[in-house]
């Protein structure tokens, strides 16, 4: 018989699906019940331990503790009492029904960045009790039980589950390995979750704005606006407010009319005159598409002081730093220079002495297929944008200029996941 203390090499893996329906017998032997369900307490860097189960007796369910249980086999739950508590069962703080949530739902496969489905849950024993150690996420045919060997289970650590009630979150994992991800990554599980589970993994994002803000970038417009228009004014200009100033107008441009005045309005100060600013431009052209996140330095700099400005600069976005600016006293384009020559000039170099003092640049009013044509000419990371000064008033990086003429439906294709894990995932 497999007890419930016993070690894990003795004791075989056992899987949800069949567990379901096993009967649950008393000290006497006699059948008092069915499995109902399986209930485990989440732990933040542990595998999830089973702390009780949940039995249908007759038409009711009662909750058995793990304290009252000898064995846990094949086809048989062994209970060391003829006693029952037969109070409702209220899940606590912390606790999870494994059919109730998991089993059937959708998950985020954290090592291939999309959502799949819990096809079963792997239980097995260890020193210290039973705890819920594996997935799988192999979809079954219509017409035969899945069969294990043929695509082995995965770690459930490989996996955060999407499971919604509030009691749970503050125990979870903290989704610490979804919100590793790339920006992008994290977007796409998103553009592909249904309402539920969407507003789940927001409700993580948003206790890390930063990084909120940057899934809030990647996100296609029809989804960007259908969470946002979702949010109170507040909370739109909050999150905007943290976005590259062109991808906050193009949200707002996105919003419905009535509704993007007063998100405006609620904005900073600094972020309110920006966006306004590049609202003046078309859509389509250079400056709808410029942003306003640049590195201009004063050209009599030594590049010592540039790489300490360049340091120091931590509220920019990467892109926006890998190419200086060297103007003169009036603001004018003198120059440029990309960060790595940057780092390979002396120290006491003058930024006027080792820039390219014929910067390649764009006019706000020149056409986006015109601008990418000109960027890919240079191969330049960025292109600065001037007014009929010769002044910078924004500049467009690669990433921009190649999402503005990427045609649409090659957009949608399908991604093409590469992973090192076994087994065949399906969404």
């Amino acid at each position: 018989m497999s007890t419930a203390s016993s070690s894990p090499q003795s004791v075989p893996p056992l899987y949800l699906s069949a567990m379901l329906r096993d009967a649950v017998v008393d000290v006497d032997g006699r059948t008092i019940g069915t499995l109902a369900d399986v209930i485990v307490r989440l732990h933040p860097d542990r595998y999830p331990s089973l702390t009780g189960l949940v039995m249908r007796v007759g038409s009711n369910t009662v909750f058995v503790s793990m304290d009252d249980i000898t064995a846990i086999e094949t086809n048989r739950i062994s209970l060391g009492t003829a006693k029952l508590d037969l109070r409702p069962f209220e899940r606590r703080d912390g606790e999870v029904l494994l059919k109730q949530a998991v089993l059937g739902h959708r998950l985020i496969d954290v090592d291939r960045a999309v959502l799949v489905r819990a096809y079963d849950v792997v239980i097995t024993s260890e020193p210290d009790g039973w705890v819920a150690t594996g997935l799988d996420v192999h979809r079954r045919g219509w017409l035969r039980r899945s069969h294990h060997e043929q695509h082995p289970v995965r770690d459930w650590k490989s996996f955060e589950a999407l499971i919604g009630h509030e009691a749970s979150i503050h125990v979870r994992s903290g989704f610490r390995r979804f919100r590793g991800l790339r920006p992008a990554q994290i977007a796409d599980i998103i553009e592909s979750a249904s309402t539920k589970e969407r507003d789940d993994l927001l409700e993580h994002l948003h206790h890390n704005p930063d990084l909120e803000a940057d899934v809030f970038e990647e996100l296609e417009d029809n989804h960007q606006t259908q969470v946002l228009k979702a949010r109170t004014t507040v909370e739109i200009a909050d999150v905007l407010s943290r976005m590259r100033t062109d991808d906050a107008v193009d949200a707002i441009l996105d919003l419905p009319q009535d509704r993007r005045r007063p998100v405006v309005d609620a904005l900073p100060e600094l972020k309110r005159a920006d966006v306004l600013r590049l609202m003046r431009y078309q859509d389509g052209s250079a400056g709808g598409l410029m942003g306003v996140e640049y590195l201009a330095v004063d050209q009599e700099c030594t590049i010592s002081e540039v790489l300490q400005i360049v340091r120091e600069a931590t509220s920019q976005q990467p892109e926006a730093l890998t190419t200086i600016y060297s103007i003169d006293a009036d603001k004018h384009l003198v120059g440029t220079l990309s960060l790595v020559s940057a780092i390979q000039a002396k120290p006491s170099a003058l930024l006027r002495e080792v820039s390219d003092l014929e910067p390649v640049h764009g006019d706000p009013r020149d056409d986006i297929i015109d601008i990418a044509n000109l960027m890919a000419d240079y191969n330049l990371l960025s292109l600065p944008i001037l007014n009929d000064d010769n002044q910078i008033i924004g500049v467009i990086t690669v990433d921009d200029a190649l999402e503005a003429v990427i045609p649409d439906d090659w957009r949608k294709r399908e991604r093409h996941h590469h992973s090192t894990a076994q087994g065949n995932n399906e969404p």
